[in-house]
């Protein structure tokens, strides 16, 4: 197999993942082969065999007719499957432990910063008020989290550890091993309710697809445990934006039926200077960066997977197209 060059397509992001900082770490890790930043007017297409891309333009993709494998920089490759014009090769997400443990890190604060009372500790801090409530253990609390890929996976068991009550949620079943006993699944449309049914702090670590689109609306909140020493549910949302009905959110969040919300994604972002989210007393919100991954892992992991699929092997972590993850 003829090596052939690696095109990179990068729109956005910040100064660490800008196209010039990206072009330099490939320039390193993949030094045996040319490595084009696009646009470049003097780029055969056909030499073109990989793509490493980041918010790529629809149709930008298109007009290389040898291309073999497309690597999308980030963990979300909805934007990417929306794209009517992307060609019909394997697509392969980033996996790589880095942003895993930075996910896990995220969710974690997130749940115990609920559990532990931040929200109204701060408050209280503000007001110079010395009224601390009661503290219910870890283990009165039953977290849910939607997706049960690696990084619901991987917070799952941490979260376990720490000692709340964790069960999971995925499109088809899987099972899960805890630290000392088996996490409780769930799976499927059919338990869906009876998840929520006994969730007191839900995590939302879904994929976007046409399915869960909208998902976390009103009814789905509505369904979530009432009886919990929380006294209303939590909802906290790592996953991508358009899994949320945001003005659901925020009528939910007012009538009581959400206690308090954290989100690190947004339908529209960056997040308007406008937007309710800013300032409601019951939201914590993060820039998209629950998960900020060591761009040098990510550059590495794509430059290791081009050698392993040249040599014959399979990619791994490559994206199903009719699940859209």
């Amino acid at each position: 197999m003829t090596k052939g060059a690696l095109a990179l397509l990068i729109h956005g992001g910040t100064d660490n993942w800008s196209p010039q900082r990206w072009k330099a770490r490939f320039d390193d890790v993949c030094a045996d082969r040319p490595v084009v930043l696009l646009p470049d007017a003097g780029l055969d297409p056909a030499s073109v065999h990989y793509a490493a891309v980041w918010k790529p333009v629809p149709g930008e993709l298109a007009g290389f007719p040898n291309l073999r494998v497309i690597f999308n920089l980030g963990a979300g490759v909805d934007a990417l499957m929306a794209d009517k014009t992307l060609p019909s090769v394997p697509l392969v997400r980033v996996a790589v432990d880095d942003l895993t443990q930075r996910m896990t890190e995220w969710v974690v604060l997130h749940v115990l910063m609920h559990h532990r009372q931040e929200l109204y500790l701060r408050e209280s801090q503000r007001v110079k008020r010395w009224a601390p409530k009661y503290q219910w253990p870890a283990a009165a609390i039953n977290v849910g989290i939607l997706g049960l890929g690696t990084l619901g996976i991987d917070a799952a068991e941490v979260l376990k550890r720490i000692g709340f009550q964790v069960a999971g949620w995925s499109r088809s079943n899987k099972q899960v091993q805890g630290n000392e006993k088996r996490i409780e699944t769930y799976h499927g449309a059919a338990q869906l309710d009876a998840f929520l049914a006994r969730t007191d702090i839900l995590v939302s670590l879904l994929p976007l697809t046409p399915d869960t689109r909208g998902l976390l609306d009103r009814k789905m909140f509505t369904g979530l445990r009432r009886s919990s020493p929380l006294g209303a549910p939590i909802m906290i949302n790592a996953g991508r934006g358009g899994l949320q009905n945001e003005a659901d959110i925020l009528a939910c969040l007012d009538d009581g039926t959400l206690g308090a919300v954290s989100l690190d994604v947004f339908g529209q972002e960056p997040l308007p200077a406008d937007s309710p989210f800013w300032t409601h007393p019951k939201v914590v919100l993060t820039p998209h960066n629950a998960a900020d991954t060591d761009a040098d892992a990510i550059s590495r992991y794509v430059a290791e997977q081009i050698v392993t699929f040249e040599a014959g092997g399979a990619l791994r972590n490559t994206v199903d197209r009719v699940r859209g993850y």
